[in-house]
C-alpha cells in the first residue's frame, strides 16, 4: 500500500508516517519504480501500534521499547506489565502535578479583582523567581510555587523589565 493508504488504515498522517520511519520505529518503506513509498501489511499494522501507544501518552522511546516487546514472540508478559504500570504511575504524578496548577491558578484568580486597576496577583506571582532561581540567589524566604494553597504575602508588584 502507498503511504495514503497507511495513513488511512492506521490513523497516522503521512508526515508522522515518514517522521517514524526516520527513527526507525518502521523500517524505511521500500519505493516503486517511480519512487513511491510502499509498506506491507505488517508495517501498516505496526503504525496502527504505533497510533495506539501514542494515543495512551507513551513516549517514542517508550513505544519503540513496546514495538520491540510486541515483535519478540519470547517475551514476558510481566516486562509488558512493569512497563505499563510505570507509565500508569508517571500519569498519575502528572495528573497530581497539573490539579496543583490548576488549584494554584484558581486560587491567583479567585484573588485577582478583575476591574480596570493594574494590580493583579496573577501577574505578580508568575513575575516572582522560581525555587530554582531563588537557590542562585537567596534574596528572600518564600513559599512555594505549588502546593501550598495559599497566596504569598502582599508585595509591590514588580514592573517588567523594559
Amino acid at each position: 500500500m502507498n503511504i495514503g493508504q497507511a495513513a488511512k488504515f492506521s490513523g497516522v498522517s503521512a508526515k508522522m508516517i515518514r517522521y517514524y520511519e526516520q527513527l526507525g520505529l518502521i523500517p524505511q518503506a521500500t519505493r516503486s519504480d517511480a519512487g513511491y513509498r510502499q509498506y506491507s501489511p505488517a508495517d501498516a499494522h505496526s503504525l496502527r501500534f504505533i497510533r495506539r501507544s501514542r494515543d495512551l501518552g507513551f513516549s517514542v522511546e517508550q513505544i519503540a521499547e513496546l514495538l520491540a516487546l510486541w515483535r519478540d514472540r519470547g517475551r514476558a508478559s510481566a516486562d509488558v506489565k512493569t512497563m505499563a504500570l510505570a507509565h500508569v504511575a508517571g500519569l498519575k504524578a502528572k495528573i497530581v502535578e497539573l490539579q496543583s496548577m490548576a488549584q494554584t491558578l484558581e486560587h491567583l484568580a479567585d484573588h485577582c479583582h478583575g476591574n480596570d486597576r493594574p494590580d493583579c496577583p496573577i501577574i505578580a506571582d508568575l513575575a516572582e523567581p522560581t525555587a530554582a532561581a531563588q537557590q542562585h540567589s537567596p534574596a528572600q524566604d518564600r513559599t512555594p510555587r505549588f502546593g501550598s494553597g495559599s497566596i504569598r504575602p502582599s508585595r509591590p508588584a514588580v514592573e517588567p523589565p523594559r
